[in-house]
């Protein structure tokens, strides 16, 4: 019997003659087996594996999909190259991408336009402007009409890399119809991600946030069909840090965009004085915060080493609002910055709260927190052991660079070889490393 996967490393030419192959391989005595093995034989069934993938944020798994696809000889159609590319924009698989892409205009599908945006939209999270670029010469070789959104789009994704010259071009380019939120937002983005930071990083925050207010909320959403039929979110077409949490109710106030941008921006540049000018002005507007705005406000306390502020913005919206676990999260997370013994302690008290409120870790924000408290190089491990302990007690396993970063820890500690910890958490890790197919000592 040939494994599928060894099929897939056969030449196209090869490929194409596999299903009479296999079915010359599996006689009627192994057909059985072969059926049990066998998750999906048709388009339909191909296609609802695809989705389910995605859904299960698999991605990774979508190239394998793929091959299987083409060892049965089940020719896919527009829809599934679109599915199979909105699954590589998810996971940020640009590589995965333009993979699919040549293999649909070898079958004689050329990309529309939502296909090419979802392209540019991968190539802005995998930090790629050049190649955004080229797509957009692309379209225009082809004839491709272009959209609106495929402008901000690129607008993003070269924003992502900081190239605030191409985007202060697009965006001059894009006045005459006039800019959106999502407009001003890259502009923040290509100031955040320019290199180095300055004083003028700053003071563009907060004049594209000032000019930001210009922008009519009757435009607020502009998704297209296709879109949404792909639970694609304008939020993360364009790259925006809410685009996880968007489609949580009450999680955050789309009409704050730009803000959500402008404060992410302060949290991960460390500006404690731009942020706060930032939360005054929003005040000033009438708006209340919301949970993305508290977590922003939280992060840049904690990451400009304010714990007090940080637990003081957390206590506040807690007082009016229902928490939530994210808010836990981040107060605990944000406490181990520095290792301080005050944040450390806190960090533990808090987690305490969190599980007696009846909020658990999911595999996710365990794994985050596990990660953080592992990088602790003093102290009695304390709070990284009662993380694990906590996710055990779960039966959820984290994710491997957290398992890893736990496990060095601990050898990095007078432990005993065969303590029962050490043992569990060095099989996990063993287990999560041959999963992945990675080397390791």
């Amino acid at each position: 019997m040939i494994p599928r996967r060894l099929l897939s490393s056969w030449p196209r030419h090869c490929r194409a003659a596999a299903p009479a192959t296999r079915r010359r391989l599996f006689s009627a005595d192994a057909s059985p087996e072969y059926a049990r093995r066998n998750y999906a034989s048709n388009l339909a069934e191909y296609n609802t594996v695809i989705s389910s993938l995605i859904s299960q944020r698999r991605n990774f798994l979508l190239r394998d999909v793929y091959d299987d696809m083409m060892l049965d000889g089940v020719q896919p159609v527009r829809d599934t190259f679109h599915s199979l590319i909105v699954g590589c924009m998810k996971g940020s698989r640009l590589q995965d991408a333009f993979f699919f892409r040549d293999e649909m205009k070898a079958m004689g599908l050329p990309p529309d336009v939502n296909l090419y945006n979802f392209l540019i939209s991968t190539c802005g999270k995998c930090k790629s402007s050049d190649a955004a670029i080229k797509l957009l010469e692309e379209m225009k070789r082809h004839g491709v009409k272009l959209k609106g959104e495929t402008y901000i789009c690129l607008l993003n994704a070269c924003a992502a890399t900081g190239r605030t010259d191409q985007v202060l071009a697009l965006v001059r380019d894009m006045a005459a119809v006039g800019l959106n939120k999502f407009c001003y937002a890259g502009l923040i983005a290509a100031y955040k991600n320019k290199l180095p930071t300055t004083d003028e990083t700053f003071a563009k925050i907060i004049e594209y946030v000032q000019a930001s207010k210009g922008w009519s909320s009757v435009e607020a959403s502009t998704e297209s069909g296709e879109n949404v039929m792909m639970n694609v979110s304008e939020e993360e077409l364009y790259n925006i840090p809410t685009a996880e949490y968007v489609h949580r109710r009450g999680f955050i106030n789309r009409q704050l965009t730009v803000y959500h941008v402008a404060l992410h921006a302060c949290a991960e540049l460390r500006s404690k004085e731009t942020m706060e000018t930032l939360l005054d002005m929003l005040k000033t507007d009438g708006y209340a915060y919301d949970v993305f705005t508290a977590m922003q406000a939280m992060r840049c306390y904690f990451h400009c080493g304010d714990i007090d502020s940080g637990v003081k913005i957390f206590d506040e919206y807690i007082s009016s609002k229902p928490p939530t676990a994210e808010l836990f999260v981040t107060l605990i997370e944000g406490a181990m910055v520095g290792y301080t013994p005050k944040g450390m302690q806190l960090a533990q008290d808090t987690l305490e709260k969190m599980i007696a409120r009846g909020f658990f870790l999911n595999p996710r924000m365990g794994s985050d927190l596990l990660l953080a408290a592992a990088g602790e190089k003093t102290g009695g491990y304390t709070t990284a052991n009662y993380i694990w302990d906590i996710l055990q007690s779960r039966k959820i396993y984290p994710y491997l660079p957290a398992v890893e970063a736990y496990y060095k820890g601990l050898k990095q500690r007078e432990i005993p070889s065969d303590d029962p910890r050490l043992v569990l958490v060095g099989r996990t890790y063993d287990n999560l490393s041959l999963r992945s197919g990675r080397r390791y000592d």
